[in-house]
């Protein structure tokens, strides 16, 4: 367990120190989950090191979103006076995704020509 929270830290720390060295919009817990990603992509060996803790933790995520709805609370009133901002916002985040997925969908589901009618295509433009 510790060793998990070890190679998790370090990647963190390397994320962190990169993050803030070339001044970048991304937070370096980000950076190092993807490196950490990228690390096991190519090389498995911290896998069966780090999965037993990893598990452990996914089960009790939902703790995390445990900061947030105090936040909630505790903002409540400003909330409150802001309602319709936050609505709009979250109405106009959620089309947009929702269409932007439909439209990348969309663009991968289309069938490509079958290599018969394009070769049928390419010799009625040389005639």
């Amino acid at each position: 367990m510790l060793q998990t929270f070890a190679i998790l830290l370090v990647f963190q720390s390397v994320g962190e120190v990169i993050s803030y060295a070339l001044h970048l919009p991304v937070p370096g817990p980000v950076l190092g989950m993807i490196m950490l990603f990228g690390w096991l992509v190519f090389d498995d060996r911290l896998l069966p090191i780090i999965q037993g803790t990893t598990s452990e933790l996914l089960k009790h995520l939902s703790l995390l979103f445990v900061p947030a709805g105090v936040g909630i609370m505790v903002h409540a009133n400003r909330i409150e006076g802001e309602w319709m901002p936050i609505l709009i916002a979250l109405v106009v985040s959620t089309w947009l995704a929702i269409a932007t997925t439909a439209v990348v969908t969309r663009m991968l589901m289309r069938k490509p020509k079958e290599p018969a009618a394009q070769a049928a295509d390419h010799s009625g433009e040389q005639a």
